[in-house]
């Protein structure tokens, strides 16, 4: 096994188009880090770190910045707002047929003006985050405070940034190996390890040992876990009968209908991570402002969410509750059965039509049941082990690990079918 994997890893390397395809990616991660370390200006580095500690939704925006929120740098924001802009157009899709049809019905043309939407609804939603996590920051002391004129250069800068990332995440997914914006999130995870690793040893007891190699053991049972959840998958049979010629008997071509346990990824975290997010930033902003209404649910917020119970049990519901709103817009059985019908398809025992789209509601019910318990658990689980172990710099799975073990097992089935190719 080890001889394939080294047989591979040199292909990769002797191969020229491969070779330039991971040269392009290494090179636009320098990039990404390069801009990820120049801060924007009047930024008081020593309440930097406590406001980052004391705040975990913070925490979470960063895996989703890549890194670049927590050294308010230039590119703070990340591919956020192109994430969220491609959230809305998929959440309108829901209320209109036109962009449905364009998405799911236009092929690869319909998909590709569908993004271009996606592209030009992140240029304001990046000036408006910008310009928030100005006020934001501005309010708690992380930022000195700006004038008209620096306000109007820095948001600029910031949306530029966001914009930039989004655009360099287009280049490495044409260029590169497998999804850019996917690729620029991991980055931003595997660059804290060092800074992570760091804290550990500096921080080492060694009265904990025990408590050190239970979590060491934990960690490979969960990306294990974690590794075999995302790669499930309940295989449906499909029969197509094949049209008999003269003298001949029909007959039928056997394959399956591949439904994956989790078909949501990580999207129902991120739209939990908004909902959650979203009211204690709005009510800050507007205390800003003088709202004494505001500051008080924003005190009320804030208290809520320091209490880990409540914290983890509304952030598990929510979890579930979107990955089964997430893979009804992505998944329609109805749309299934139809197209099935139409090819000749039919699953064996279950007459076409309505029967089918009922076995198929049926079965995507049940299977996400388990992805979105899988989901929210894997959600809380840095918050469940920090609150057990009391060590707080410890983050055991989560988001960062779903996005780690889905960028890397892309990339990875990417480079194989690079490969088969070549071979063949």
């Amino acid at each position: 096994m080890f001889a394939e994997f080294t047989r591979k890893v040199k292909h990769v390397f002797t191969d020229k188009t491969l070779r330039k395809r991971v040269l392009f990616i290494l090179f636009a991660l320098a990039l990404f880090r390069a801009l990820a370390s120049v801060p924007i200006p009047g930024v008081h580095t020593d309440k930097l770190a406590e406001f980052f500690t004391d705040n975990q939704f913070l925490g979470l925006m960063d895996i989703f910045a890549a890194g670049g929120l927590s050294n308010i740098s230039i590119v703070l924001l990340g591919v956020g707002p192109f994430i969220t802009a491609s959230i809305v157009m998929q959440l309108l899709t829901v209320v209109s047929p036109k962009l449905k049809a364009l998405y799911q019905e236009e092929g690869d043309a319909g998909r590709q003006k569908f993004i271009q939407y996606a592209r030009l609804l992140t240029v304001p939603l990046a000036t408006l985050q910008a310009y928030g996590f100005l006020v934001f920051l501005m309010k708690n002391g992380v930022v000195s405070e700006l004038s008209t004129y620096e306000m109007i250069v820095n948001t600029a800068t910031i949306a530029a940034g966001s914009i930039l990332l989004m655009w360099l995440g287009e280049l490495v997914t044409e260029f590169g190996i497998g999804n850019g914006v996917s690729i620029i999130i991991f980055a931003g995870i595997v660059a804290t390890l060092p800074t992570a690793l760091y804290n550990a040893v500096f921080n080492f007891d060694q009265t904990q040992i025990p408590t050190y190699l239970a979590l060491l053991f934990a960690s490979v049972i969960v990306t294990a876990f974690t590794v075999f959840v995302t790669e499930a998958e309940r295989p449906i049979p499909i029969h197509y009968t094949k049209q008999a010629r003269l003298g001949q008997k029909a007959s039928a071509i056997s394959t399956y209908l591949p439904i994956k346990v989790n078909q949501a990824g990580v999207m129902p975290i991120i739209f939990a991570i908004s909902v959650l997010l979203f009211p204690q930033m709005l009510f800050q902003y507007l205390s800003a402002f003088g709202s004494e209404t505001a500051a008080n649910w924003a005190d009320k917020l804030n208290t809520m969410y320091n209490d880990v119970y409540i914290y983890a049990s509304v952030y598990f519901v929510f979890v579930v509750a979107f990955t089964y709103f997430y893979t009804a817009i992505t998944f329609e059985p109805k749309t299934v059965a139809e197209n099935l019908q139409k090819s000749g398809a039919f699953i064996p025992g279950i007459r076409p039509g309505a029967q089918t789209m009922e076995y198929l509601a049926n079965v995507v019910t049940r299977i996400t049941l388990f992805g979105a318990l899988f989901l929210g658990f894997i959600a809380i689980l840095p918050v469940v082990v920090q609150n057990m172990t009391g060590l707080s710099g410890f983050a055991l799975g989560g988001t960062a690990l779903l996005i780690a073990v889905s960028v890397v097992l892309d990339v990875i089935k990417k480079i194989e079918a690079q490969l088969s190719v070549r071979e063949y």
